[in-house]
């Protein structure tokens, strides 16, 4: 269900697929969350171009893995949002807490110090 590509030292992104729906939410969190804890990168990327479909549950995965980032320190963000998965963070206003990127590029651009693939 999940890619994770380490890109160096400080940079693990990854990649979610498919549908992230009450039915698979747990285990992506508890991917998202073993990546986090057993990671010494601190920063993490969620490219989320390969996700069709993010319902409550998967929404509430990805706040959970973002407060447990934030409380060791690492940074935690997304890019790659669907149009029908962006409306999601849109109308809960999650847009506004996370970090969002538009792509890899664009975090790339505003994360210099941050060697991007």
């Amino acid at each position: 269900m999940m890619r994770s590509n380490f890109i160096d030292h400080e940079l693990a992104i990854l990649e979610p697929s498919g549908y992230i729906t009450a039915a698979n939410a747990a285990s992506f969190q508890q991917e998202l969350t073993q990546a986090i804890i057993s990671s010494k990168h601190s920063t993490f990327l969620i490219d989320m171009h390969s996700v069709g479909f993010l319902d409550s549950a998967g929404l509430m995965a990805l706040v959970y893995v973002y407060s447990l980032a934030e409380s060791l320190g690492k940074r935690f963000s997304v890019c790659s949002l669907e149009p029908s998965v962006r409306i999601v963070f849109e109308l809960t206003q999650l847009d506004k807490a996370l970090e969002i990127f538009e792509n890899r590029r664009q975090f790339e651009l505003l994360m210099p110090n941050t060697i991007a693939a």
